[in-house]
């Protein structure tokens, strides 16, 4: 039986990986963010990426460069991908927004919807329910939203303001972008030659009710790797998982 979503999900993404990722020295002195390994699992998070991308039916990639390219370009080019990859570089800094703009530029069907994620997310869930989830609510642009567990135990109280639990490292109960996109085809239109994205796309999109947001699916896993402790934390995660 044919699959009528099958369609109208994306076959394209961009990954933007041009950030100096300056919170994790020293793995960045020489590689940029995207570049740096997940500890046992002798692939950078950009290779991670790439092998999900696929798995999820992407077919091209189009890679946003910027710190230390070249390091990137390389290891490509060495590799045995599973999707086809181009890579863009930034002549001058466009920030966040026109970088996408950018990068969006390269794909090959400018015609058809896209995805999109920041190149230092670890992360595993469907992107074909995302895109189904998308194309259901007739958005120009969806948001993955995660919650992210707090690095601090959190104390619960009563009425009386006696401590009644302890919780260790607890969700938030605030929602925030997980930094994986579906776009539709006139999204890229609507980003800045240069700017930020955030600041202006997605609040203009907010106000006309065209920008949703995907709550990760229980249990799935996500993490930014913002910092050497979160390089620790999801090594160790990844071992538990493949217990």
């Amino acid at each position: 039986m044919t699959d009528p979503h099958a369609a109208s999900r994306p076959t394209q993404a961009v990954i933007l990986a041009g950030g100096q990722g300056s919170r994790l020295r020293p793995y960045t002195d020489d590689r940029p963010k995207p570049m740096v390994e997940i500890p046992g699992t002798g692939t950078p998070i950009i290779g991670h990426q790439l092998g999900w991308l696929a798995e999820e039916g992407v077919t091209d990639v189009v890679i946003s460069c910027g710190h230390l390219a070249e390091v990137l370009q390389d290891w490509l080019n060495s590799a045995d991908l599973p999707v086809k990859v181009t890579t863009v570089v930034e002549t001058e800094p466009l920030g966040r927004g026109g970088g996408l703009k950018y990068a969006a530029a390269h794909l090959p069907h400018p015609d058809r919807p896209w995805y999109a994620t920041n190149g230092d997310i670890w992360t595993r869930f469907s992107l074909r329910e995302m895109a189904d989830f998308h194309t259901e609510r007739d958005a120009i642009a969806t948001l993955a939203l995660a919650r992210p567990r707090i690095p601090w135990g959190a104390v619960q109280t009563d009425g009386f303001g006696h401590i009644t639990d302890f919780i260790e490292a607890p969700p938030t109960t605030y929602e925030i972008n997980a930094g994986v996109y579906v776009f539709s085809p006139a999204f890229a239109g609507l980003l800045p030659e240069r700017g930020d994205h955030e600041r202006t796309t997605f609040p203009h999109l907010a106000r006309e009710r065209r920008l949703a947001g995907f709550p990760l699916p229980q249990g799935a896993y996500w993490r930014a790797i913002d910092t050497a402790k979160d390089l620790t934390e999801a090594a160790k995660e990844l071992a538990a998982l493949s217990r």
